[in-house]
């Protein structure tokens, strides 16, 4: 009997395609799982970068790109399989800009943060201009401009509140003498409620969110507490005044009243009366 042969299976090549830097798009199949090949961006199929799949490789080389940024060049030694990401983030520290805020315009087009150097065909001495955006910019401005105009609420609230702390004292102190019977001017009492009107409509005045709008809120509920307390007062001390005129009143009717009893003993005194019997000599 004749043996068969047995048939050589043949492993296609994976299928080639240039990068969206290219301009054409290759078609993206099964063959990104063959050995030694990694899917890009883009879905570009290349050959793994990872040292573990080929230890006889040569080291990446390392390339010097020239930055625009303004009327300034930087000089940047950077992976040439490095992204324009990982350029950003060398970028930020000699141009003062966040990552977020770059622009990298390579060959008149804007580079995404996760394309590659060498695919998108930056080699070594290439340029590429760097720009903030604009955007970003002003998104980070009015984020700015909200953070001062915060703090600056935080400070007139905690400057509202020790004037409020201080009139706190002075409407216990009050309290305790009403309490205790003692009046108090009327003037004394329309004075603090004034006072605490006044920093009620400073408190109005302020325009906060989120944790400062909270504590304006407690130093509102504050002042109108105390408002209220010395309305309650008000109203005590009045009638303590009254009490303290119907007690002279009387005291007065009853001195008068002694005074006239004491006047009759005088114009008709009562005749004598004998208790003790004397020895007649």
């Amino acid at each position: 009997m004749l043996r068969m042969k047995p048939k050589a299976t043949r492993v296609s090549s994976p299928v080639k395609s240039t990068s969206p830097c290219g301009g054409r798009g290759g078609s993206e199949t099964a063959t990104a799982a063959v050995a030694g090949w990694e899917m890009r961006p883009g879905g570009m199929l290349v050959q793994k970068r990872s040292s573990d799949s080929n230890q006889n490789s040569s080291p990446v080389p390392n390339i010097k790109v020239k930055v625009k940024y303004g009327s300034s060049y930087h000089e940047i030694i950077i992976s040439s399989q490095a992204s324009f990401g990982e350029l950003k983030t060398i970028l930020a520290g000699p141009t003062g800009l966040k990552t977020q805020d770059q622009k990298l315009i390579f060959k008149e087009k804007e580079r995404d943060s996760k394309a590659f150097l060498d695919i998108c065909g930056v080699k070594n001495g290439s340029k590429i201009v760097l720009i903030e955006d604009e955007l970003s910019r002003e998104r980070r401005c009015a984020e700015s401009r909200r953070n001062a105009k915060r703090e600056k609420a935080s400070k007139d609230i905690q400057a509202i509140r020790f004037e409020v702390d201080k009139l706190a004292k002075q409407v216990a102190s009050i309290e305790m003498e009403i309490n205790g019977g003692k009046k108090v001017m009327e003037t004394v009492l329309l004075n603090m409620i004034e006072l605490l009107m006044t920093q009620l409509i400073k408190l109005d005045g302020i325009s906060a969110d989120g944790d400062v709008k909270l504590q304006r809120r407690m130093q509102v509920k504050r002042v109108q507490k105390y408002i209220e307390t010395l309305d309650m007062l008000k109203i005590r001390n009045s009638g303590l005044g009254k009490a303290a005129g119907n007690n002279i009143f009387t005291i007065q009717n009853q001195n008068q009243k002694e005074q006239r009893n004491q006047g009759n003993f005088i114009n008709n005194p009562r005749p004598a009366v004998v208790t003790t019997k004397w020895e007649t000599f």
